[in-house]
């Protein structure tokens, strides 16, 4: 994948999407949720994960308590210590990795948490969730992240525009 390829696409794009993601919005007869689980199933079945990881390398995903009990248990080192090595507090009070790319981000694009991995990674890019309209502004900010987000929104813009 050429993600600097993709990132000037998306970035080009990034005005559209917003207008589109606007009048998808406002308009209650379309089933979004159906569409989105249609359109991610298939941009799944075109990108590969592992031949970009552009989330795992230019954003955090929250650890709430749970993932982190979790991720401390699969390596095996307590809480405590999974937090003073590789999270701290944001802005939002929210526990986030020290730094980009993740420290658990391999050079293979292999998550060596994966297993365990927090809860925001699991369900990302959150194009297959119900009420997906709810989380407009994420999905957008995740077309500049992520190519399937991307491939969505295409996708949607070839459909309205029919």
């Amino acid at each position: 994948m050429d993600l600097e390829k993709f990132k000037k696409e998306a970035a080009k794009a990034e005005g559209a999407i917003k207008g589109l993601f606007s009048k998808l919005r406002k308009n209650p007869h379309r089933n979004l949720d159906d569409e989105f689980q249609e359109l991610h199933e298939e941009a799944f079945e075109q990108i590969d994960c592992l031949s970009c990881g552009n989330c795992c390398k230019t954003t955090s995903p929250i650890f709430y308590q749970k993932d982190i009990e979790r991720v401390s248990k699969h390596l095996r080192i307590t809480p405590s210590k999974l937090i003073e090595k590789y999270l701290h507090l944001d802005e939002e009070n929210d526990y986030v990795v020290n730094s980009a790319p993740c420290p658990f981000l391999s050079a293979d694009n292999y998550c060596s948490v994966y297993d365990a991995r927090p809860t925001a990674c699991r369900e990302y890019p959150h194009t297959n969730r119900k009420r997906v309209y709810q989380i407009m502004d994420l999905t957008i900010k995740n077309a500049q992240i992520c190519p399937a987000v991307f491939y969505i929104f295409k996708k949607l813009e070839e459909k309205t525009k029919v």
